[in-house]
């Protein structure tokens, strides 16, 4: 039996999901089992998930997960490398992955070629040459990866580009885990529903008050109903009394922070604008929007830089499939400190850190008028 590990969000859960699941038991076989490490409470783009962690990750179990474990918050709320680094290192601890799977719209010929040329000796100094010369970051990697591959217009998808990165991670981590690209069909990016929805398509028409039943798998609909909607816009106010009471250096210390950024952010705040309009008015080529609410969503949550630099004393589960009890006992063996979904935190600064984060995370809860 092989098994396969995923890096993911699920934010929500939907049935192009479930169909990577059946697209990788069919590639290596029907008993494949697959264990997800998915963001708990807060996703990599800075924005509170749209459904707590415990049910997204039991619409996954249902449709096919055999293991869902928690990347928390220090992890999903770190940018594109960390968090990949973050996610390997979380699934290497476990043991028990033979594969790790992940989205690509090229099928994995671009996400590997740029693993490779980041690989490569001159890369940091071509990168920094490109920075130098006044090119946003994207930008400027996109150009040396460009170059050193003989690929133009290498990694302008989103999947690939989170795909590369995670090539590069287990390359650096010397991981046992071998890359496996799915190939990923749509629009990552698109916000209309389509015969393929994307999941920012979903969160939107949810924000509208749609139904997204029609692309949700069986049992998934159903947890949804059962659970109330999170998002940045509900929470807005508890954001700007937290901003407005941070001084210069509370500022100085958030993570994402970085030369003089806080300062912009800080006289946006003393402006009285609203999030939205903070995020406009720090925003640049330099400093592109989701760097913002990464950095606004950590000083929401009080997450300093080095917080995002810890690493869990414990993996949390947070949902077992059909055969996730025996995979479990797998990785206890192991030596892996594995916490089922119910158990206490161990007592530690970690585990205050995640109590504290997930209070914090109630308070974007969608109430009913």
């Amino acid at each position: 039996m092989k098994t396969v590990g995923i890096i993911c969000e699920y934010n929500p859960f939907h049935c192009g999901h479930a169909r990577q699941f059946a697209l990788l038991r069919e590639t290596l076989g029907e008993d494949t089992a697959i264990v997800c490490a998915m963001s708990g409470h807060f996703v990599q783009r800075g924005e509170p998930a749209i459904f707590p962690a415990d049910v997204r990750a039991a619409a996954a179990a249902r449709a096919g997960a055999d293991l869902v474990v928690e990347l928390p918050p220090t992890i999903s709320l770190r940018a594109a490398e960390g968090f990949a680094r973050g996610g390997v290192e979380t699934l290497d601890r476990l043991g028990i992955c033979d594969f790790l799977a992940f989205g690509s719209e090229t099928a994995g010929r671009e996400p590997l070629a740029a693993a490779q040329a980041m690989a490569a000796l001159d890369f940091d100094a071509r990168l920094q040459a490109a920075l130098k010369e006044g090119l946003p970051y994207g930008a400027a990697k996109q150009q040396v990866l460009a170059a050193i591959s003989g690929i133009p217009d290498i990694l302008l998808r989103p999947n690939d580009i989170l795909g590369a990165e995670y090539c590069r991670a287990l390359t650096l981590a010397e991981s046992r885990m071998a890359p496996l690209p799915v190939k990923r069909d749509g629009d990552d990016r698109a916000t209309e529903l389509d015969d393929s929805p994307s999941a920012t398509a979903m969160r939107c028409a949810m924000a509208a008050g749609r139904s997204i039943d029609k692309y949700l798998p069986i049992g998934a609909a159903a947890l949804y109903r059962s659970a109330a909607p999170h998002f940045l816009s509900c929470g807005e106010k508890a954001m700007l009394a937290r901003f407005r009471a941070m001084d210069a250096d509370a500022w100085a210390q958030v993570a994402h922070n970085s030369e003089g950024l806080d300062n912009k952010v800080r006289k946006a705040v003393q402006a009285g604008l609203s999030v939205e309009e903070i995020l406009s008015a720090a925003k640049s080529k330099r400093y592109p929007r989701t760097r913002i609410s990464r950095l606004l969503l950590c000083a929401y949550l009080g997450l300093t830089k080095d917080d995002l630099l810890q690493s869990a004393p414990y993996v949390r589960i947070l949902a077992f499939g059909k055969r996730g009890r025996e995979l479990a006992r797998q990785v206890r063996k192991a030596g892996c400190l594995l916490l089922n979904p119910t158990e206490k935190l161990p007592s530690c600064g970690f585990a205050d850190l995640q109590q504290r984060t997930a209070l914090l995370y109630e308070l974007f809860a969608k109430t009913e008028d």
